[in-house]
């Protein structure tokens, strides 16, 4: 498939425009991470109380549902799925608060 000069800059211009838009959700993301006190049991290459968050993404990689499943853990918290050790509850999150932090572990945790 050819694309003429005109498809080839409007595709260039929509990934500029969407990787721009992602960068500002990376970073409200994780100011939501570290406000929502994630941070302290969370790393993004390591694990520290918690798993990091790469191995959340890599653990949920290619699931349709990915999203969904991991906001609503946040929401609920629980244990067992990485250890013994208890996640805490974030029922005070707003739904889009959840996705917003669920897609950004998913992506593992970018920091822009």
């Amino acid at each position: 498939m050819k694309m003429t000069m005109k498809q080839l800059a409007l595709a260039a211009a929509t990934l500029l425009a969407a990787s721009g838009a992602y960068a500002m959700d990376a970073a409200a993301a994780k100011a939501l991470a570290s406000k929502s006190a994630c941070m302290a049991c969370h790393a993004v290459d390591r694990k520290l109380v918690g798993p990091s968050y790469k191995d959340v993404a890599a653990k949920h990689k290619g699931e349709a549902d990915a999203v969904a499943k991991v906001s609503a853990r946040i929401k609920s918290g629980g244990s067992g799925m990485y250890g013994p050790v208890p996640m805490p509850a974030q029922p005070n999150l707003k739904d889009d608060e959840l996705k917003l932090l669920a897609a950004w572990i998913l992506a593992g945790a970018p920091d822009k």
